[in-house]
């Protein structure tokens, strides 16, 4: 988590995967980030899991994240 500012934010490279699969989700302050790919025969030939906790100072109604072309997902959110 990287602070400027009054923004935080969690940089992940995730790009090795399409955007439908990828899931980010948030909880109590915790923003979990989920990928999987599957291959043509069904199979899960690799995977992304990442969980981290952001500041007790951060508004959980600011979180938000973009993809950038790259494959870099940025999460933001702010402070309160």
């Amino acid at each position: 988590v990287r602070a400027q500012g009054d923004i935080y934010q969690v940089v992940a490279d995730v790009s090795q995967f399409e955007p439908p699969d990828i899931v980010v989700t948030t909880s109590n302050c915790y923003v979990a980030i989920q990928a999987e790919k599957v291959a043509e025969d069904g199979t899960v030939c690799d995977t992304f899991t990442h969980k981290c906790q952001l500041p007790e100072d951060t508004d959980p109604l600011s979180v938000s994240c973009t993809l950038t072309e790259a494959g870099m997902l940025v999460i933001t959110a702010r402070r309160r």
